[in-house]
């Protein structure tokens, strides 16, 4: 080490159970984080200001405004950029020893095994169900720790998926993924904006003890936080022999179509916010539905739109008209789609989802239309 990074790092080095030995293992450690958000902000931030050698970036967003309230890569200053430029100024900043290295694509079945394999450690920071299997999957293949953390509005949890370990992987807790629509995430549910720090730090600080060979790792437990208790709990996790991956007979060895295995490709039918846009110019004939609430209503709102909130829904189908037009929206579209199964499992038959919800049509057809 040089004598800047003796001084930098040298409250570690103090430390016997990092040592200038440890300290050398982080700064050649390669670390690869899913997602530039919620969870990579803090894990990315505390693994790159602990001298984690190489951090890897997978993104393919822009820094929105609503993400400055938990995502502490990005600043006001950044709102339209990439966000993977926003986070590698900041993490230059916090460090300029390290290498950032910018994957500015999707995680994806296509490029997933050759982004796992130039890393020793992922840190899954995603928000949806097919990059959790896939990053999963894709980890056991590799023989590599998926350090796992997610958060809903008030709750937390993480732990480390490592079967060549001995623990068990996302399969063994979660081998089927719920159905389309059933758990929103969190543009649809809201988050605790301190909460995605509490749970990224838990996964940063799992990557360093998994790097410097110290502690006990979150192998085979669970960690579950709760904010408004300020409660921690932990659940032991057991491998199960008959996981398709990571069991004794696995059925999945390469990665496989998981916008399908998790119900994504039977998308229902749908409408773009241009052709509603279109449409609506047109004087089409149209039955719009709003299902959200109406707090979120009173913020924003697609004019003719008519206001029935998804839980109201069963109870107000007789005020609808079965044979028009009809389009459904929410805010991004998950609870949307719930309401188009309801509504053709009632019968209508020309009812779809539009895509992207009114966050789409702000961003795409009517800037003026307050986002949220």
């Amino acid at each position: 080490m040089t004598d800047e990074e003796r001084l930098r790092y040298s409250r570690h080095v103090m430390m016997p159970e990092v040592g200038p030995e440890g300290q050398r293992r982080l700064c050649g450690a390669q670390v690869l984080c899913i997602g530039a958000g919620g969870l990579g902000s803090p894990a990315a931030l505390y693994l790159a200001a602990a001298g984690v050698g190489k951090i890897g970036l997978v993104d393919f967003d822009n820094v929105d405004l609503s993400n400055l309230q938990r995502q502490i890569l990005h600043g006001t200053k950044d709102v339209g950029r990439k966000k993977l430029e926003s986070a590698r100024d900041r993490l230059r900043d916090a460090n300029p020893n390290i290498d950032v290295r910018l994957h500015d694509c999707r995680f994806a079945s296509e490029n997933a095994a050759e982004l796992v394999a130039s890393y020793d450690i992922v840190v899954d920071g995603s928000d949806n169900f097919p990059t959790r299997y896939l990053s999963n999957d894709v980890c056991v293949f590799a023989r590599k720790p998926n350090v796992y953390g997610s958060v809903f509005r008030f709750d937390g949890q993480t732990t480390v998926f490592a079967p060549h370990l001995g623990g068990p992987c996302y399969r063994c807790l979660f081998p089927h993924p719920p159905e389309p629509g059933t758990v929103p995430n969190c543009a649809e549910a809201g988050v605790l904006g301190v909460l995605p720090g509490i749970i990224g730090m838990v996964q940063a600080i799992e990557t360093v003890k998994l790097i410097l060979g110290i502690g006990e790792p979150l192998v085979g437990r669970l960690l579950h936080f709760d904010a408004l208790k300020m409660k921690f709990r932990e659940f032991n996790l057991r491998r199960d022999p008959q996981c398709p991956v990571c069991g004794e007979s696995p059925t999945i060895t390469e990665p496989i179509d998981y916008e399908q295995f998790c119900g994504i490709a039977t998308a229902l039918p749908a409408i773009s916010v241009q052709e509603l846009k279109r449409r609506l110019d047109s004087r089409h004939p149209i039955q719009l539905i709003d299902v959200r609430e109406p707090f979120e209503n009173e913020i924003a709102k697609i004019e003719s739109a008519q206001l029935i909130p998804l839980r109201e829904l069963p109870d107000r189908l007789n005020e609808l008209d079965h044979g028009r037009y009809t389009v459904v929206h929410c805010h991004t579209g998950m609870r949307s789609a719930q309401a188009v199964e309801l509504l053709r499992r009632a019968g209508f038959t020309n009812v779809f989802n539009l895509e992207g919800g009114i966050a789409r049509w702000s961003d795409e057809v009517d800037p003026a239309v307050q986002k949220y």
